[in-house]
């Protein structure tokens, strides 16, 4: 079950639950838009250790707020692209053949075997990781792509302020190459322009070439620095 962490009530807040799933590894994510404090991220090493869990991985985090567990002894697990759109030029979201509806509830076994298709093992979500990507943002839209009332393809966007967050996108693969993928990021863009946003952030990993493509493709351009997901492994700490 996830937890929050919190220990000064401010900055420092940290939720704590298992990566996808896997009981040996544990997820400690910042608050989004909040800095974790030297303190709180001690202590949540502290709880994960004392929970039984190998290992701690976080989010995609920014330089700024990587500075923090690398000093607790992370190191970069893999590193990802960062990608910025001004919302100018957006794609359009229409695509003969391609129905694009709100995802119901219905919906979610189908996008999970989508998703699990559409990325490899580290990254497929299950259920809760789903969850919190709705969840990471105070507005969130989460869409379904359809070819004969088949789910061929989804993405899930947040909205914090006035800046988007592209949180997830997949197309299946028996699907690609049809405009599903450009569908789905101009419905994005779109939803977010309409909530007067100013830009969309997307990040992708940096030997997904195709998705790299496709976003620059479709107006993205690479932000100054990336991203990156850090690693503790507990089992190799000192007693």
């Amino acid at each position: 079950m996830r937890r929050t962490l919190t220990a000064t009530g401010r900055q420092d807040r940290l939720r704590i639950g298992p990566w996808r799933g896997d009981p040996a590894v544990a997820l400690v994510s910042p608050v989004p838009g909040t800095t974790p404090s030297p303190m709180a991220v001690a202590r949540a090493v502290i709880e994960v250790t004392g929970q039984g869990y190998d290992s701690i991985l976080t989010p995609a985090l920014s330089w700024v707020e990587q500075e923090v567990f690398l000093e607790h002894g992370f190191h970069v697990h893999e590193r990802l692209h960062l990608l910025g759109h001004d919302l100018r030029g957006r794609p359009d979201p229409r695509v003969d053949g391609v129905q694009l509806r709100r995802a119901h509830r219905t919906d979610v076994r189908a996008v999970l075997v989508l998703d699990g298709l559409a990325f490899d093992s580290f990254w497929r979500f299950d259920r809760a990781g789903l969850d919190d990507a709705r969840r990471a943002t105070p507005r969130a839209r989460f869409t379904v792509a359809e070819i004969d009332d088949r789910i061929v393809g989804y993405h899930v966007t947040g909205m914090a302020g006035r800046l988007g967050y592209l949180q997830r996108l997949a197309v299946h693969p028996e699907f690609h190459g049809r405009g599903i993928g450009t569908a789905l990021v101009g419905d994005a863009l779109d939803w977010c322009a309409r909530r007067h946003g100013t830009s969309v952030l997307v990040n992708t990993q940096e030997t997904n070439i195709g998705a790299l493509r496709l976003y620059h493709r479709l107006g993205f351009v690479d932000e100054p620095t990336g991203l990156a997901v850090l690693g503790l492994d507990l089992t190799a700490a000192s007693p």
